[in-house]
């Protein structure tokens, strides 16, 4: 057996295409002559360029490893059948990319000969919070590609119109021949006349105009479940474009934004919300009515509540999306203070003072030791 292939590219038998891909690009940069000026350096690159050749082929491959020989017929010159003249500048290769598409048939591009599905869509929607918290239907308008009613899709006047590219006989590609160092090769690529499909349409529909698909207006009912949150995405299943020659349409996704609300902060399943009372209900109590999502319910506020207490009104809040559970409501009270009072409210209070002259020593007395503490 003569040189070992996949010894020279430091792989095992057993090596893939990309491994085999990933090791001739490494090592044949580190031995090209232009970049390596050793003495040795073009005969190691022709063993790597010649051990790629053979490996990056298949038919090649299966023969050396049947056989164990690169002896092909077809190939002039050169150790193992092959010519490495002028390997310093691959022989018109611009870089190592395209000495390698042609070992591993780069370049070869079929046309989607078979239905192709249509594009995804996206609708932005915006609702409120209580439409996100009850659930609701919303109405949308969008422009998408539909099918052509006219041709059915088909992009031509009749069947008869569509018709076998004479330019690759209906193969949907077309090949090139190409001399290289190591001998001829042959490349495919997608046939230009018709774009890789084989066939092509002599008499264009009048309507799409050989597309297949027209561009209309829609529209669309979706049912928005109660919990929803803002980042939501809901899937309408074959609501987007239309898919080509016969292929299934794609999914319209509708993502939601919720509105900011004016009274309720959400988090998660809670709501949170501030009331303000006065500090005559703060100091002797009372009930007061809330705002809900719903309308509105009573809340109890206990004698001596202080500024910032939050309360708690359970299952208030949002449902679970998941269908469980029931999120509560927040209320943070927020004490008002007035600003202007009347004579005889201030001697009110100050009479009021003066009957809790014990509470306000003791709490002169606090501060003043908090103060000593920090002097």
């Amino acid at each position: 057996m003569g040189n070992d292939y996949y010894k020279t590219l430091g792989l095992s038998k057993g090596a893939s295409k990309e491994e085999i891909k990933k090791a001739y690009k490494r090592l044949a940069k580190k031995f090209h002559p232009d970049l390596n000026k050793e003495d040795d350096a073009s005969d190691k690159f022709k063993e790597i360029n010649e051990a790629a050749a053979v490996l990056g082929d298949d038919k090649k491959r299966a023969h050396y490893d049947q056989y164990g020989t690169a002896d092909f017929s077809g190939f002039q010159g050169g150790a193992g059948g092959f010519d490495f003249s002028d390997f310093s500048n691959f022989g018109g290769f611009s870089d190592f990319g395209d000495i390698f598409d042609m070992f591993f048939g780069g370049g070869r591009r079929r046309g989607a000969h078979g239905p192709q599905r249509g594009s995804d869509l996206r609708y932005d929607l915006e609702i409120t919070l209580e439409e996100a918290a009850s659930g609701v239907n919303k109405s949308l308008s969008l422009e998408r590609e539909t099918t052509c009613s006219t041709c059915d899709g088909k992009g031509a006047k009749s069947d008869s119109d569509i018709v076998t590219c004479d330019g690759c006989g209906g193969s949907g590609q077309v090949t090139r021949s190409q001399r290289t160092p190591f001998g001829v090769f042959q490349t495919a690529s997608a046939c230009p006349t018709c774009g890789g499909e084989g066939k092509k349409i002599v008499n264009p529909c009048s309507k799409c105009h050989g597309s297949g698909s027209v561009l209309n207006k829609t529209k669309l009912s979706v049912d928005i479940p109660a919990g929803v949150d803002a980042g939501s995405r809901l899937r309408l299943a074959g609501e987007g474009e239309a898919g080509k020659k016969g292929g299934p349409s794609g999914d319209l996704y509708a993502f939601l934004h919720v509105k900011p609300h004016k009274i309720f902060q959400r988090d998660g399943l809670d709501l949170y919300s501030d009331v303000p009372i006065s500090f005559i209900q703060a100091t002797l109590g009372d009930e007061i009515e809330v705002p809900t999502l719903d309308g509105k319910a009573k809340m109890k506020i206990p004698a001596g509540t202080q500024p910032g207490t939050m309360f708690r009104l359970k299952g208030l809040g949002i449902k679970s999306l998941r269908g469980f559970g029931v999120g509560d409501q927040k209320v943070r009270v927020d004490v008002k203070i007035p600003k202007s009072l009347s004579k005889t409210q201030k001697q009110l209070l100050r009479n009021y003072a003066k009957e809790s002259a014990d509470d306000i020593q003791a709490n002169k007395g606090f501060f003043s030791k908090l103060k000593e503490a920090f002097e």
